[in-house]
């Protein structure tokens, strides 16, 4: 007669290598599936966008991935794209990636939150932030002037402009919207 009941450690851990027991995570590819998964899950995801970033920073995979609670054989999983081995066993960035990192940035209407798919943009979006609290900070607008008339590609394709209008920065700044904490989205 089979046992019905709780499993055994060994048939837990073949279910769990199997994934039968659990939900997959998968790397979403659009702002719709990241918003779709759960907080937990958003919250991995975001942070292995993070890792990626240190890594290119010079971090090691290794000690990047520990700083943001995750497993670096996770990292190397699900950020494949991003990063390479070298022949020494050093796991580096790739120079830029296309994993989706959803992030926030100020428009006239309050905050919005964008997928990004390039780095680049989502390096851009960082810079920007950077000028933004300069400018809330200070007052000195002279780092905005450098994103006049500019504007990121989201992950649709479509071109997000910048705000750099100083009044409704000043608005925004007023209703305490402005601070780089809300340059990543909040998760679900």
């Amino acid at each position: 007669m089979k046992r019905r009941g709780k499993p055994t450690k060994r048939e837990a851990v073949k279910q769990s290598r199997s994934g039968q027991s659990k939900t997959e995570f998968r790397p979403p590819r659009t702002v719709e599936e990241f918003f779709a998964m759960s907080e937990q899950d958003q919250d991995i995801w975001a942070n292995i966008g993070q890792v990626v970033t240190e890594v290119r920073e010079g971090a090691s995979r290794r000690r990047a991935a520990q700083k943001f609670g995750l497993n670096p054989r996770t990292v190397q999983k699900f950020a494949q794209s991003a990063l390479r081995k070298l022949g020494n066993g050093r796991w580096v960035a790739k120079p830029h990636d296309r994993l989706l990192r959803v992030l926030v940035i100020p428009n006239r209407k309050g905050l919005r939150e964008i997928g990004v798919r390039d780095s680049r943009q989502a390096s851009k979006i960082g810079k920007y932030w950077t000028a933004v609290e300069r400018y809330r900070d200070t007052g000195d607008g002279s780092a905005l002037r450098e994103f006049r008339g500019k504007h990121v590609i989201d992950a649709a394709g479509n071109r997000v402009r910048l705000l750099t209008h100083r009044r409704t920065l000043d608005l925004l700044g007023s209703a305490g919207l402005l601070s780089f904490e809300t340059l990543y989205a909040r998760t679900a």
